[in-house]
């Protein structure tokens, strides 16, 4: 499951970050690491952004870049 199909204020456990290209070692840098908590903040209209918080920071990520993030159960 990605992260872009929770509602928000639910979160999850990163279990790992989809790609192995530029962006997904960008995610990485950012906090994005698996093994962190992450939760959705908020969810723009439509297919906007996602607000995501993750290690004390929030993030707002394109809905593509988010759905790169896979969370455990």
């Amino acid at each position: 499951m990605d992260i872009t199909q929770l509602k928000a204020g639910m979160s999850g456990i990163i279990s790992q970050i989809v790609g192995g290209d530029d962006l997904s070692i960008q995610l990485e840098e950012m906090g994005f690491v698996p093994g962190s908590e992450i939760s959705v903040v908020s969810r723009g209209p439509f297919a906007g952004p996602v607000a995501l918080a993750v290690r004390g920071t929030t993030f707002a990520l394109r809905r593509s870049e988010a759905s790169r993030i896979k969370i455990g159960s």
